[in-house]
């Protein structure tokens, strides 16, 4: 059976969205933070090299790296369900947003929150941060003008995948001005899969969004 490793307020939320959306089996492991560090305990170091969530096991192997596992599931558990078909131009879209949500759209936002923690943030950087943040949020709420979901105006894994920059931005930031990105989170959460996996995983808060 699907395992899922879920580290407590981290990315691997959505792989329990995702899973729940799909509505297929799967056995949860729950690890919690260190109280101090806020790191990931040494039990997941254990399952694979880097440590981090999220991470699966399935048919006695182990994955990590979230868009991957995202695909995987798609792959293995999906039948075609919240993604586009393949040979359609959704799906080169669909693929674009899975690839940019953290190969993009997260780096700044996570650069903008360490830098906070340890005061090591200069005007120079300050300005560049603040600059690439709002590229990407005015580039996620064009996206959502007229449309409540991202790709083919259908609910799919883009949604959950691209809602944890959404979410963490919400977190430290302020996007009061970004109307369309407000309402697309609220239809998420509100979604009967976004509340199971919430129960089950605990409520989102990013302690540490890399983890």
């Amino acid at each position: 059976m699907l395992t899922i490793h879920h580290l407590s307020h981290s990315r691997s939320q959505k792989v329990i969205w995702l899973a729940e959306e799909l509505a297929i089996p799967y056995d949860l492991k729950v690890y919690m933070r260190d109280p101090q560090t806020l790191s990931a305990p040494p039990e997941m170091k254990a399952l694979h090299p880097l440590g981090t969530s999220p991470l699966i096991t399935d048919n006695g192997s182990t994955y990590s790296e979230t868009g991957a596992i995202l695909d995987y599931i798609l792959r293995h558990y999906g039948k075609g369900r919240l993604q586009p078909e393949p040979s359609s131009k959704e799906y080169d879209q669909f693929m674009e947003w899975m690839h940019y949500a953290e190969g993009s759209a997260m780096l700044p936002i996570l650069v903008t929150i360490y830098t906070s923690s340890t005061g090591s943030r200069t005007d120079q950087l300050q300005q560049l941060l603040d600059h690439q943040i709002t590229k990407h949020l005015d580039y996620i709420d064009g996206a959502l003008r007229d449309k409540e979901y991202l790709v083919g105006n259908v609910f799919s894994a883009a949604d959950i995948h691209v809602s944890f920059v959404a979410q963490t931005a919400n977190q430290y930031l302020d996007i009061s001005a970004y109307k369309n990105i407000q309402a697309w989170l609220h239809r998420l959460e509100i979604r009967e899969a976004y509340k199971a996996a919430e129960k089950k995983g605990g409520h989102f808060g990013a302690a540490n969004p890399n983890g």
